[in-house]
Parts: structure tokens; sequence; C-alpha cells
């Protein structure tokens, strides 16, 4: 036995050296193939928020002479986003991932919603989202040109190029530019952008275009943004033009226009045109009503010295919304959309300027404190057709005066108060909200 032992030992020792060059020689090549791999820069960066905030109104502003007198409050872990940039810069490559995490986490559960009656409806995004915002691939064509595919921001008024906390002033985004269009607004396709000569830059993109099941009154065309169903619908595409200019250090102004469909985007095909002709193999055999969004919009944006400012003012069209209407009013409760008439036209302007007093009060060029103010105002039924009914609930004036603090561009802290009018000051009721928000860009 010893010596089977033994032959045991010397066979297992004769195996572990055979094997000792082959390893060595693996680790050599994988140096080798490491340092032929081309250089690749890896970024982590994201944002958060967390709001805390006190109303003295109800939740319910249907009724006659507004929301009633309340006195509550909310905490909400608003957001919290991660982003990662990979580049290969002998290629010009990059790509971008954000991932954005709402309200705290994901579920479902139940949501009062006041305009269609006060009925509970599924809110399946209740308790949270968990959303890819970006995923795109982008290449760079010298340092002027560069071409992106997949899910980007669309290039619409200021909400594509300010979305973190410490881009704008108060504690929340624009309240009425986030009533008209999307909050945030992400969609999948193809974009290019080229800087020329006096600081232009230009962009275009072609993407999928809105679904009109869940334009509303009350929020316009903000909800038509894809995201019930697992995959999107592009049948409907859209186009988007943005020009930027910066003329000096600091101040950017611009326009931006989208124009597209919204018909074939609706989860059935239930916008089609009456006629006579009936073709059982067709789903449409008269073709589709059409029901193009037009939106336009100038802004402006200024950080000089202890200045910053920004300002919009948005226009959209929308043809056919009296079909639209229509035909929302019998889609299924269980779609989890407001079946409100939508209006033709709706407009958004706004604007907040603040001014940084650290220095004034002893403190160094990490720290910025500016006090601002801000002015809001958003119409949903702007000039409405003949039939809708002009609802002034839905023409809101924001008043706004708050400060913020920012430390060396990273931690913030906000604290503002709001003062709402809805249309009709004499009808209804004003609503007060004091908001503190808190949180880090990096």
């Amino acid at each position: 036995m010893r010596h089977l032992r033994l032959v045991s030992v010397l066979l297992c020792a004769v195996a572990v050296l055979a094997a000792c060059p082959a390893r060595a020689q693996e680790k050599e090549e994988e140096k080798e193939a490491e340092k032929k791999r081309p250089a690749l820069d890896v970024e982590i960066g994201g944002y958060a928020d967390l709001q805390f905030t006190y109303y003295n109104h109800g939740l319910n502003q249907n009724r006659e002479g507004g929301a009633q007198r309340d006195s509550r409050m909310t905490f909400d872990t608003t957001r919290l986003v991660l982003e990662l940039e990979a580049e290969l810069p002998d290629y010009g490559l990059e790509a971008e991932v954000e991932v954005e995490f709402e309200h705290g986490g994901t579920g479902s559960a139940l949501e009062l919603e006041y305009e269609e009656f006060g009925e509970f409806e599924q809110e399946v995004e209740k308790g949270g989202e968990v959303l890819v915002e970006e995923l795109y691939l982008k290449k760079e064509f010298g340092e002027r040109f560069s071409l992106s595919v997949g899910r980007f921001y669309v290039a619409v008024g200021t909400l594509s190029a300010y979305y973190r906390p410490t881009d704008y002033l108060a504690t929340i985004r624009s309240e009425s530019e986030t009533l008209i269009i999307p909050n945030t607004w992400d969609e999948m396709g193809l974009q290019a952008q080229v800087k020329l000569d006096g600081g232009l830059s230009l962009t275009a993109q072609v993407i999928n275009g809105l679904d009109s099941t869940a334009f509303s009154s009350q929020f316009w065309v903000a909800r038509g943004h894809q995201r019930r169903f697992e995959l999107t619908r592009a049948t409907d595409m859209a186009a988007v033009l943005r020009a930027d200019v910066t003329r000096f250090d600091g101040l950017v102004f611009g326009l931006s226009a989208y124009y597209g469909d919204t018909t074939r985007n609706r989860p059935k095909p239930d916008l089609v045109k009456a006629c006579e002709e009936v073709n059982d193999r067709e789903v449409a055999p008269c073709g589709y009503v059409s029901a193009p969004l037009l939106l336009t919009d100038v802004h402006l944006s200024l950080a000089r010295g202890p200045w910053r400012a920004k300002a919009l003012a948005m226009w959209g069209y929308l043809q056919n919304a009296d079909d639209i209407s229509a035909r929302n009013t019998r889609l299924s409760n269980f779609l989890n959309v407001l079946r409100t008439p939508v209006a033709e036209h709706a407009l958004a302007l706004w604007a907040e300027l603040g001014f940084d007093v650290a220095s004034r009060v002893g403190l160094g060029s990490d720290h910025r404190i500016e006090p601002y103010v801000r002015f809001d105002y958003a119409d949903t039924v702007f000039h409405p057709r003949t039939e809708l009914f002009d609802n002034p609930r839905f023409a809101r004036s924001i008043y706004t005066a708050g400060a913020a603090y920012t430390l060396a561009g990273i931690a913030f802290g906000k604290l503002d108060f709001s003062h709402r009018r809805l249309g009709d000051s004499s009808r209804f009721r004003p609503e007060n909200t004091v908001r503190f928000s808190t949180g880090f860009s990096y």
C-alpha cells in the first residue's frame, strides 16, 4: 500500500509540474491580448432627489370652488438615477445607459382619479418604477458630427437638457412644461447632432410617436408616452428638429419642433375611417383617422457669474382632437387612462431667475446660495373647439419663491413656497405648497 501511495503522489507532482508551464503560457497570452484591446474609458454618475412637501389644500380640484382646505404632508423618494458611460476613444464610439428608480421601488396599487368622477383605478406603476431612460450607442465622426441609435431624450423644450436637480433652481421641474408633455420624455430611434461655427448646434431625431389613447383635458398629450406595454408601437413615427445657439459663455437660446402622428400607435386599431367599403381582410379598409401632433418652443438658459435664469414658451396643436376624444370615451377601464376630451391646442410658459449671494455672506466658491423666483403658466384646454367646454380649471398660474443651496455642484438643498391659481381666481380657491428637496448630482 505504501508503494501505491508513493506512486500516486509522484504522479500528481508530475502532473502539476507539467501544467505550470501551460498556465504561465496562458497568462502570457492573456496579457498580450489585453495589450491589443482598445482602451475603454468608463464613467459612473447619477443623481438623487428627495422631496418633503406640505399642502394646505385637498387633492380633488373638481369640487365647486376648487380643492377644499386641508393640511397634509407627503414624503417622497422622488428619483434615483444611475448613469454608466463607456467610451472607446480610439474608434469614436460611446455607449450610455441611464436607469431611473422613481418613488422608491416597484409594485402595484389603486389610484383615485378625480378626473374620472372619483373612480378607483389600478395603478401598475404605483409604489415606484424602474425605467431605462437612456440606452444608446453613439458614433462620432470628427469633432462636429455624431450619430446615435437607441433610446434617448426627446430634444423638445428644456427638460431634455436640464433634467438634473442642480440644473434648475426650484424644488421641482417646471410644472407648466410637465403638464403638457411627458416629465421624462425618452423614445427610441435615430439621432444626428452637428456643431457649426458661431456656436450653433443642431439636433435631428426620428423616433416612435405617442399613443393618443392617454390624451386628456388635464394633461393634454403628456400621458401619451408609451410605457404601459412591453413593446413600443412605432407604426407612427415622429421627427424632431432642434437648434441651440451659444453666443457667449453661459447663454444658450434656441428653438425646437416636434411633428408626428398618434393614431396607429394606439394599442388597438380603433381609430379608423368609416366607409361603405367593407373588406374583412383589412383592419382599416378606408384608412386611419390622421391625428398628427405639432409642438414648437423657444427656450433660453443663462448661467453667468452669480446669475442663473431659464425661460420657455411652448405651444402645441393636435389635429382631429374631436375624433380622438370621441373614441377615447369608449376605452376600457383596464387601460388605465383618463377618458376626458382632449383639446386641439395647449400652451405652457415658464421662467425662473436666481442670484448667488454666497460670496456676499463670506462663503467660498464651492458654495452657492441662490434666492430665486419662478412663474409657470399652463393651459391644457387653450382656445378649444366650439363644442368643447373651456374649463377654467385647466388654466393654471403658479408663483414660486425660494432659495437653493449647492455645495461644490454636487450636494443640494432647496426650500420654496408656491401659490397656484386655477383659471378664474374668484371661483376657485388658491392652493399653497411648501417644498423642501435635497439630494446629490454627480
